[in-house]
């Protein structure tokens, strides 16, 4: 790589500069030289480009001191590679300050004692340059096909990746989208956090190639796109600060040949999902499935292995999208999905539709373990944090979570679960997205498709709620909050924000219709599953009422 780059001290040593002696910024040496340009005016910002090497006999330094150094300073702004001065008619010596400047700031001033020919220089170094750029689109055509020959290998990311490391002699990271990495050599997986993490949290573009600094640390970055979307991140450590065009050239061909390899493993993801979809579809719903199919997408049954069905219910408006992203946004769900709960420490097995998400997560627990519930806690919080994912937006979801169970013969039940658990959720009714934690209403729920839970209401709340609706009163309302607040009056008054009196007025009337001890402990637990029942039922009201 070294090779391809001409540096100050490069050209120093060809034999057109045997005369020239650097007298300021030696420790610039190193600076690059992309060409050569003769300059002898003092109005140069639009001449000039960068890199260049300047070759002047001083006549735009015919200047005051002030001046000169302005002049000095502009070529430095402008990134020139060094300026070349030749005694003699203009300048006699450089000034100490010019020189104390160019010190500052590592930047050449060399001078030519004797009178030399700048055209023969300018010649020397412009076909050196220029041959120097047919070997560096030689080279890159090599590489690329290279690349193009290893994305068709075995582990070919990771051939490309070192192939990188052989020509830059520089570490080399690819960061992927769902967590994966891959790196050469080995020891700088230690990079690797340190990068996605300011990948995670910057705020810069990342859409196209930047340089970025990390702890001191230069990097280039370059995205592999692929399908209209960014896959991952091409890194290569730089101990210059800024890369050449052809860095960045070489990794863009790198990222072409990792983005086939990835669209080939997508087509493949996309297959496999497909028939994972159909496999979980089928058990959710009790259809037998193949048992080969099972060993395929759920792990092996071993002793300490549970699963829980979570389920992910989406109200994002799909309409906007036509079939053909529709299966885009259905990949990417499962596979960031998946990737979300692999890092918690599941194998999930993923469903998804364009309402529904539903995951098999299956997990390896001690038996006092087993009903810890504190990771899926953590991916619902994950996913409602997200606003700006095109694919799952976390304010337009809903989630419920079933049981442990162990027996694959279980997952319609427990599919089941997780659903009245969302319904309970969504509806306000239910403060969890636990199955386990609903508590009374799980034995409510089952009791909800026959007809005693519309008797036992008529039972115990009838006479309220008649009351209610033919006077236009809320005893209801104050029969709920009384018991809410344990039968303490003070705080069911304020709650109400009635006066006293006014709530004695009401209890008295409760009294009248539910009996003197309504509020002994077994009537009150009564009336409570009641209020709990007559919620879960004109909940189901007003779905109807919705749907007609």
């Amino acid at each position: 790589m070294n090779e391809l780059k001409l540096t100050v001290r490069d050209v120093l040593a060809r034999d057109s500069f045997k005369c020239a002696k650097v007298i300021a910024g030696e420790s610039g040496l190193e600076r690059q030289v992309k060409w050569s340009h003769v300059l002898e005016v003092n109005d140069f910002e639009s001449l000039i480009n960068g890199g260049e090497m300047i070759l002047t006999t001083g006549g735009g330094l015919q200047l005051d001191l002030p001046k000169q150094l302005a002049y000095l300073k502009k070529l430095i702004e402008k990134d020139v590679a060094c300026i070349c001065i030749e005694l003699g008619i203009y300048f006699k010596e450089i000034p100490s300050e010019l020189i104390d400047l160019a010190n500052k700031h590592s930047f050449p001033i060399v001078i030519f004692e004797h009178t030399v020919k700048f055209v023969d220089i300018t010649q020397d170094l412009h076909t050196f340059i220029i041959n120097q750029h047919h070997q560096m689109l030689s080279q890159l055509d090599v590489l690329s096909r290279k690349f193009n020959a290893l994305s068709l290998t075995p582990n070919g990311i990771l051939k490309i990746l070192l192939e990188l490391h052989q020509f830059f002699r520089e570490d080399v990271i690819f960061i992927t989208d769902n967590g994966k990495s891959y790196y050469y050599p080995t020891e700088t997986k230690e990079l690797e956090k340190t990068i996605r993490t300011y990948l995670e949290n910057s705020m810069l573009p990342h859409s196209e190639q930047i340089l970025i600094t990390i702890d001191e640390q230069s990097f280039a970055l370059m995205p592999v796109d692929g399908l209209g979307q960014t896959w991952g991140y091409l890194c290569l450590q730089l101990k210059q600060t800024i890369p050449d065009e052809f860095t960045f050239l070489m990794l863009d061909r790198a990222a072409l040949a990792i983005a086939q390899i990835l669209l080939r493993n997508r087509t493949i993801e996309e297959r496999k999902q497909h028939n994972e979809d159909e496999i979980v579809r089928n058990l959710l719903n009790g259809r037998d499935v193949d048992r080969d199919d099972l060993q395929t997408y759920l792990p092996a049954t071993s002793r300490n292995l549970y699963y829980r069905v979570f389920i992910i219910r989406t109200d994002f408006p799909e309409s906007r999208f036509s079939e053909e992203d529709w299966e885009e946004i259905k990949l990417q769900r499962s596979m960031m999905i998946r990737s979300l709960f692999k890092r918690q420490g599941f194998f999930p097995a993923v469903s998804t539709s364009k309402s529904e998400i539903a995951v098999i997560a299956s997990f390896i627990a001690a038996d006092y373990l087993k009903m810890e519930k504190n990771r899926f806690s953590q991916i619902i919080q994950h996913i409602i944090s997200m606003h700006d994912n095109n694919f799952l937006v976390g304010s337009y979801c809903s989630f419920g979570v079933s049981k442990v169970y162990k027996e694959v013969g279980d997952v319609k039940k427990s599919y089941e679960e997780a659903s009245k658990a969302l319904k309970m959720r969504v509806s306000g009714i239910g403060k969890t997205h636990f199955y386990e934690e609903l508590g009374i209403y799980k034995l409510l729920l089952l009791l909800k498709n026959s007809n005693y839970l519309e008797n036992y209401v008529q039972d115990y709340l009838s006479a309220i709620l008649d009351y209610d609706e033919k006077m236009e009163s809320n005893l209801f309302e104050t029969l709920c909050v009384y018991l809410e607040c344990s039968g303490s009056k003070k705080e069911t008054a304020e709650s109400l924000f009635i006066v006293r009196q006014t709530l004695y007025h009401r209890l008295e009337k409760l009294e009248s219709l539910l009996g003197e001890d309504f509020m002994e402990p077994s009537n009150r637990l009564a009336l409570e599953v009641a209020i709990m029942a007559f919620r879960l039922l004109k909940e189901d009201e007003e779905k109807t009422g919705l749907a007609h």
